[in-house]
């Protein structure tokens, strides 16, 4: 726990240090909406989510603060995060600041550039495209432009984050997807954090960047409600069966849309080809990859976009943001060897328009599968209903662990004091660096001479009794105890007298650790108490009770209190102790 800690309070302070140098820097406060921004808001050809105008208006008051914005915006795929985005740029420009759109993919960069460029298209706004579909003398050019500041938005992959791209007044950086970024990137992120107004576009945030809007570090809002007319999509876990791939490819193609085949496998891509060629006769096939070059990758892309081929064989360089309305059957080959954010972006590829979609998520049967693959395929297809992304996050976050929460070491010391207690640690630090008043929480010894515990025989599991233990040690309140055991006997039956024992050691242990007594000893013929330094107890208290007593107790220099005479409670121990700690409070 103390290297733990160590290590802790080093990463702590540097996620403090930029948090912090966010509270004090004074940010660019800009200037509030006008009738300009109303008539351009006027211009969004949907009608907005009751949740997308409330992300927009929580990104808009954070834009008027000079405290730099770092606001986290988690809604499903096609919720219309991109238009709150489009809206925080629409302000940054007309405020004669840059905006910078990162995001993980060139094919991503090139849809979001046709987005932005047609939503702009009325307005004096200079977009453009870093990536890797640009040729050196190109992308030489727009980096000239836009350290002149000739460029307002510009729209890119990793390549943004290269040391030779330089901005004249950057004023909004906008990530999509952060979690396809590698650990270097995000330090390269983190700088341009301290000094602009930051908005992360995810459907499943990572578990860190959860875990730190969770843990208040980070603004989050939550886009849920989805768009009118959409249907959420009918997911299948299946083994790999060829009769099922041509059905659902074919009921596609009878219904004029077209299907994704994700195979996560470049080098024997060619073959599964010629296999679905010769399963789907009817299927005009095209094939697209991260290796492919850049400029037959584009051309494929975009004439498939057109309709020239019904059938995308691709690895999952489909999983960012790709919009294609006619696309409603995913079928996703080996579903095992993917996360879970990585499935569910994959499967958000369908269903964009008001069609039913289908996913069919591939595996080559479960007795090969490993025990968090089909925790992840299970959750994936029970969160099938619309806006489930962050739900799924939260389950990403029960499977996986939060990962180390800023650097790249991964969760080594997670594993050492497990999720519970590093996120404690975790919170305590960023309390006390944020300068709130933070007390150190003992955990009392306690030796009572009665058994408490739960019996294999009331709960067999070892796993469930662990939880129960696990969830008592974290209860603060009686109440708290209480339903837990009213909820043990609801799920096992009458309680067993160790159980019942150990439900009153547990309110004795929060009464302990409310007052700061760092243990409680049960002897032959005495009560010690043992104070910690920090003690909540009054000393005032303490000598009052001392001589009320008239020698039944006594302080020792040690700071301890010696209760004499304690076997006579044989009858009531629990009772009498919280009584005793109770004249103490």
């Amino acid at each position: 726990k103390k290297r733990v800690k160590a290590a802790l309070s080093e990463m702590v302070k540097e996620i403090v240090d930029l948090y912090a140098a966010r509270q004090v820097f004074k940010g660019f406060s800009f200037s509030p909406p006008d009738q300009l921004y109303k008539e351009f808001e006027a211009t969004f050809e949907y009608e907005e989510t009751p949740d997308q105008i409330k992300a927009i208006e929580e990104v808009m008051k954070d834009m008027g603060n000079p405290k730099p914005m770092d606001r986290l915006i988690c809604g499903d795929v096609g919720y219309g995060k991109t238009e709150v985005a489009i809206r925080a740029a629409y302000r940054t420009v007309m405020d004669g600041k840059q905006v910078a759109i990162l995001v993980p993919t060139t094919v991503l960069a090139q849809q979001h550039h046709q987005t932005f460029s047609s939503r702009f298209k009325t307005y004096p706004v200079v977009i453009e495209m870093l990536s890797r579909f640009k040729n050196p003398r190109e992308q030489k050019e727009i980096l000239r432009r836009l350290r002149e500041g000739k460029v307002d938005i510009v729209i890119g992959t990793h390549r943004l984050l290269q040391k030779d791209v330089a901005f004249r007044d950057l004023g909004l950086v906008v990530i999509d997807e952060e979690h396809r970024f590698g650990v270097s990137h995000k330090e390269r992120l983190k700088q341009m954090r301290k000094l602009v107004d930051v908005i992360t576009l995810t459907a499943t945030p990572i578990p860190r960047t959860l875990q730190m809007s969770t843990s208040g570090i980070r603004d989050l809002s939550l886009i849920q409600t989805p768009p009118e007319d959409r249907l959420s999509i009918r997911s299948f876990v299946v083994r790999y069966d060829d009769d099922v791939i041509r059905e659902a490819a074919l009921r596609e193609f009878n219904r004029g849309g077209q299907v994704f085949f994700v195979h996560h496998r470049v080098q024997n891509i060619h073959a599964m080809a010629n296999h679905l060629k010769r399963l789907i006769p009817g299927a005009s096939l095209a094939i697209a990859h991260g290796q492919m070059r850049e400029k037959e990758l584009e051309k494929v892309m975009f004439q498939f976009v057109k309709g020239e081929y019904n059938l995308l064989l691709c690895t999952s360089i489909i999983e960012s943001g790709l919009d294609i309305p006619t696309v409603n059957t995913i079928l996703i080959n080996h579903a095992e060897q993917f996360g879970l954010a990585d499935l569910y972006q994959l499967r958000g590829r369908v269903g964009r328009g008001s069609h039913q979609a289908y996913a069919y998520l591939l595996i080559p049967g479960e007795l090969t599968l490993s025990k968090d693959a089909m925790r992840r395929l299970r959750a994936i297809q029970e969160l099938s209903e619309l806006g489930s992304g962050f739900k799924l996050a939260i389950h990403d976050l029960e499977i996986r662990g939060a990962g180390n929460l800023l650097g790249p070491s991964q969760s080594g010391h997670i594993a050492a004091v497990g999720f519970e207690l590093y996120t404690q640690l975790m919170e305590k630090a960023v309390r006390e660096l944020k300068g709130e008043e933070v007390v150190e929480e003992i955990t009392p010894e306690i030796h009572f001479h009665l058994p408490a515990f739960i019996p294999e025989f009331y709960v067999e599991d070892p796993a469930e009794r662990l939880s129960l233990y696990r969830r008592l040690s974290f209860s603060r309140s009686d109440d708290e105890v209480e339903r837990i055991g009213e909820e043990m006997v609801d799920r096992f039956g009458r309680i067993p007298m160790e159980v019942d024992h150990l439900l009153e050691v547990i309110k004795v242990k929060i009464l302990l650790t409310k007052l700061s007594i760092r243990k409680f000893e049960e002897t032959t013929s005495q009560l010690v108490l043992t104070f910690d330094k920090a003690t909540r107890v009054s000393p005032q208290r303490v000598v009052e009770l001392v001589h009320r007593g008239k020698g039944k107790y006594r302080l020792t220099p040690e700071s301890k209190l010696i209760v004499e005479g304690w076997p006579e409670v044989k009858k009531d121990p629990f009772g009498l102790a919280k009584k005793l700690l109770q004249a103490l409070a």
